[in-house]
């Protein structure tokens, strides 16, 4: 997957969330023990954790770029990026749209065969694309889920992301399939996965 796909993630996660600005983003997202504003805050910082482990010359294959982090409430998610919720959902959607930019910008940029760690494998430029969109779109789900919106995003682009990360699944219906991919659906003859990972080092 390329940087436009990333950005393309990014702003149709953007409008729509946009569309609910005003509602309370406290309640819980879909099945998550996190927050809307938790799950649009976990959005913003993979993002910008995908960003920050292409960015080094000779990034690290075992472990993270040693950003801190912390876990604000019991529960909640382990982030580096953080909003201050007095700010507002706005503030917070900016944040998030930058963090998007950011790793579309280092995605198309350093070279694609440049590798990083990431827990379920080492990735490249490719793998971490498709790491944001995959974030992006479930994690969106979640809180259409929790606030009642639209959201369908185009199969071409959770097609490219199923190539890239499930390449053993099976993918009819795209967006349906990715929802089944990250535990979050059932398909026929396919019940809910109640553990999943993907496959990030890089296809030939």
């Amino acid at each position: 997957m390329l940087a436009a796909d990333v950005t393309r993630a990014v702003s149709l996660a953007h409008a729509a969330l946009g569309s609910v600005a005003e509602r309370d983003w406290q309640v819980p997202a879909g099945d998550l023990t996190w927050t809307c504003w938790e799950t649009v805050e976990h959005m913003s910082d993979d993002l910008f954790a995908y960003t920050a482990q292409l960015a080094p010359s000779a990034p690290p294959i075992s472990t993270h770029v040693p950003f801190g982090w912390q876990v604000r409430r019991d529960g909640g998610p382990a982030l580096t990026v953080f909003v201050e919720p007095a700010d507002g959902n706005a503030a917070l959607l900016q944040v998030f749209e930058a963090c998007g930019a950011m790793l579309a910008a280092i995605v198309g940029t350093v070279p694609p065969d440049r590798l990083s760690f990431h827990n379920y494998g080492a990735s490249d430029a490719s793998g971490f694309a498709a790491m944001g969109v995959v974030e992006v779109l479930v994690h969106t789900n979640d809180v259409a889920a929790a606030l009642k919106f639209p959201w369908s995003p185009p199969d071409d682009l959770c097609a490219g992301a199923l190539h890239r990360l499930f390449p053993d699944v099976a993918v009819d219906d795209p967006w349906p399939t990715l929802r089944w991919a990250t535990g979050r659906a059932t398909l026929p003859g396919r019940p809910r996965r109640r553990t999943w990972t993907w496959d990030g080092t890089p296809r030939r």
